[in-house]
């Protein structure tokens, strides 16, 4: 990906039953993401706090990211995650820096 978009999702099981559904609906989602070449994704944990899941997905492109906003089979798993989940905070579209590139000009390089 030579430009990705990066979204991050912060999601929190509605109960503790549902957290096994939630990663269930989450692999199927993932495994269609993939398929469809719409994203990659990354699934954590917080180790200090484990109720939170934090989604890292980085887009194939924006037209991707159009697509997976448009295909029914992801919206159906969306719609689930809604009912499985509180998503407390979500940043949409994010850029990667080259943070590598901007201390390289910055020492003259």
């Amino acid at each position: 990906m030579p430009d990705p978009l990066v979204s991050i999702a912060v999601m929190e099981p509605t109960g503790s039953s549902h957290e096994e559904e939630l990663l269930a609906v989450l692999g199927k989602l993932y495994s269609l993401m993939e398929a469809k070449d719409y994203s990659q994704n990354v699934l954590l944990r917080s180790r200090r706090d484990p109720v939170y899941f934090i989604n890292v997905r980085y887009w194939s492109s924006e037209e991707a990211r159009q697509d997976a906003h448009d295909d029914p089979e992801i919206h159906r798993c969306w719609e689930r995650l809604g009912q499985l989940c509180h998503i407390p905070r979500v940043h949409e579209i994010l850029d990667v820096i080259d943070w590598k590139s901007v201390l390289l000009e910055k020492s003259g390089r």
